[in-house]
Parts: C-alpha cells; structure tokens; sequence
C-alpha cells in the first residue's frame, strides 16, 4: 500500500514535463520547418559600362549626296561587306571601350542579316589593330520614321516630294540615321516598347510650330493629324542584368537646325527630348501610348538610362531655350559630373565646358543619364585621345570613325 501513495505524488510532476516536452518539440518543428521556407530575395549589386555612340554609318558616309537618293539603302550594306575602314574603326573604338550595353545611332535600318549581324560577326568579334574581339548576343532594332514619304508638304516650300524635308524624319531614303542596341544581357523582348506612331499632336501642350509672325499654325490640318512626335523614334527596351531590370530609353532627336523661321524643327527636338521627362514621371505620362496601344511612362522607382544623340546643348544658341535642360535638371535623373575627354577640352581650349563636348562640332550631343532610382554612378567619360595619344587617329574626323565620340558611364544597379 505504500508504493502507490509513493507515486501519486508525482503524477502531476509527469503530466507537466510530458506537457512541456510536446511544446518543446512543437516549437523545434516550426524553427526546423522554418530553416526550409523561402527567404526573401536580396538583389546583389551588379556594375556595367552603358554607352551611346553615333556611328555615323549613314549613307552620306559613303556615297556622294547626289547617288544617295537612288543608292543609299544599300550603301551601308556594301560598306560592310567590304571590311570598310571606317567601319572597322567604329569596331575598334567600341572594342577598346568595351560597353555591356551600347546604343548606336545613325546606323541604317537595313536587314540584320546583312547590316547588324554582319557587322557583329565580322567585325566586333574580330580583333581590331589588336584590340580583344567583343561579342553582342542581344541585339534590338526596328523600323525609323526618317527617309518615309509622308503625302504633305511639312517643309513649306509649296512641293510636297516626299522625301528630305517632306519625309516623316529627314531622309533620304527608308532607314537613313537609324538606330540599334547591342547587349551583352539578355533584352526582354516581350515588354520592349516602340513609340515610332506617336503623334505629335497627341502631345499636351506641344510646341507646334507658327507661321512666322502670326498665330497660324505652320502645317496643314491634315498634315498636323497625322505628324508623328519622334524623327527616328523613342525606344524602351527592358534589360535583365542578373537580378536587375534596367530600362534603356533610346532615341535621337532632330538637330534643331535647317528649318526657317518657324523653327519646326528646333520645337520638334524640344518635345522629342520632353517625351523622355514626361515618360519618367507616372503622373505626367498618362497620355503617351505606343506603338501597341498601351498607355502610360514607367512605374514609379524604376530604374532607367537615356541614352542617344539628343542633338541638344547647354551652350548653343540653335535649341529652343531650356531643351536639354528638361533632363539636365530632372530630380529623377542623375546629371551631376558629367562625361569628359582631355580630347575635347583640346579641341577647343577657348571653351570651359569643352570637356563635356562629344562631337567635332564643338558640342556636347550625345547623352547616358542614369536615373536617381536603384542606380549608383560610379565613373564616366568621353572617348576622345588627345594628339599623340595612342588611338588619336581615330577621331580625326568623320572619316576616320565618327564626327561624334562613344560617351560612357560606369554604374552600379542597386
């Protein structure tokens, strides 16, 4: 009888251990399942060089204006399969640099086949004057507005032709001045988006032109109706870098010049370059559409990189006042210590911004502005030798490579 009245006492003593082993076990089994669930995703930062070059590899490189008209489509064609100096120069000078990501304007909208792809195979991934071969697998390009017939006079000149001045974009033929991404990372293609057929008019507040001196609208009805906003075209083209999407935007404006006193074209660049500002802010790009009908800019916090030859300079009088500066100044764009060359500076001593400048004609055209949103910018410059450096020869002049220089920026995505 003494046995059980032992043991009773520490029933309750069992109860509770045997209560807490099972909550001991409980929370050891949600720690363990824990060390499986999925964690959330942390982006590593990741560096890449992004670059513009005009490469001026136009039909008016290679043939006389008076054979562009008939021969032009084809001339860039034939340059390349020719192992064409000039062209092999371009090759060098983006060898040596060695973007991750490069946007190439006024290269001919010609069949890949026998336009980008030759120019990949045959001469960036072929040494030039000892450089290390470079290889591009991501290529994006499309069709141009300049060099199409449009039906209008849209030059005022009382003769509707056609091409030049009558085309959509100046040209002299479909494709002239085109443009195209090469990239080492993967394009999606499926979320690229084209705004070739945005209309002008479509605009707020567009800059149309005037009829000098009155307040008549400078092109016809019919003509303004139909007047598509991009020269070329505005591009944006989403890029996967590892764990990163970085949205190329790409265009090339029309030079504010060879126009009358209307200044059609210098308010045509105005707003081509304002496309970029607008499309930026989610709250101001509620009108644009592209070329498939959807609507709006990017999201919010997305991060981004213009990039082209925006024909547009803070120190030139051919612009309508405040162009460039609708990037320069954007609270989205970082446009601090900008790109510069000891090239440039030489080129034109007299000047104190000459180191910013990227093209012969003493200004600065081309542009790479990397948002303030998940980009950190690390270095940047403007490939442009001095005499006797090496690799001066190839910026001599238009002839020997461009009569613009390859600009290029360092960045972080973050």
């Amino acid at each position: 009888m003494l046995l059980p009245s032992l043991i009773c006492p520490f029933e309750g003593l069992f109860s509770s251990m045997k209560i807490y082993t099972a909550l001991a076990l409980s929370v050891l089994s949600l720690f363990m399942a824990g060390c499986d669930m999925p964690k959330e995703k942390i982006n590593e930062p990741t560096a890449l060089r992004v670059a513009t070059f005009n490469v001026s590899m136009d039909a008016s490189n290679y043939l006389s204006h008076e054979a562009i008209p008939e021969q032009g489509a084809g001339a860039l064609r034939t340059a390349l399969a020719s192992q064409h100096p000039q062209i092999k120069a371009v090759a060098e000078i983006i060898q040596h640099t060695r973007p991750d990501v490069l946007v190439l304007n006024e290269f001919d909208f010609i069949d890949a086949s026998e336009g980008i792809d030759v120019f990949r195979h045959e001469y960036l991934q072929v040494s030039q004057n000892g450089e290390s071969p470079i290889a591009y697998p991501y290529v994006f390009i499309a069709p141009v507005n300049t060099g199409v017939p449009s039906p209008y006079d849209l030059n005022g000149d009382g003769v509707a032709q056609g091409t030049g001045d009558d085309a959509w974009g100046y040209g002299l033929y479909p494709g002239q001045y085109g443009m195209a991404v090469l990239s080492k990372y993967p394009i999606d293609y499926s979320r690229v988006r084209t705004f070739q057929k945005f209309k002008w008019k479509d605009m707020p507040g567009a800059l149309a032109p005037l009829k000098p001196g009155t307040s008549e609208p400078f092109y016809s009805t019919a003509a303004w109706n139909e007047l598509p906003l991009s020269s070329k075209s505005h591009w944006d083209l989403p890029i996967q870098v590892k764990d990163h999407v970085l949205h190329l935007l790409v265009s090339h404006p029309t030079p504010p010049v060879f126009d009358g006193k209307e200044n059609r074209n210098g308010r045509r660049n105005f707003d081509e370059i304002r496309f970029w500002s607008d499309y930026i802010q989610p709250h101001l790009s509620n009108y644009i559409y592209d070329d498939k009908g959807e609507k709006g800019g990017l999201p919010e916090h997305a991060a981004f990189v213009i990039a082209g030859d925006l024909n547009a300079s803070v120190d030139g009088k051919d612009n309508v006042p405040g162009a460039i500066q609708q990037l320069l100044n954007h609270p989205l764009i970082h446009a601090e210590n900008p790109p510069t060359s000891r090239g440039g500076a030489a080129h034109t001593p007299d000047n104190p911004i000459a180191s910013q400048h990227t093209a012969g004609w003493r200004k600065r055209a081309d542009y790479v502005l990397p948002s303030t949103a998940g980009i950190s910018l690390i270095q940047s410059g403007v490939f442009w030798p001095i005499a006797g450096e090496p690799k001066a020869e190839l910026v001599q002049n238009r002839k020997a490579s461009s009569d613009h220089r390859l600009v290029w920026i360092d960045i972080q995505l973050k």
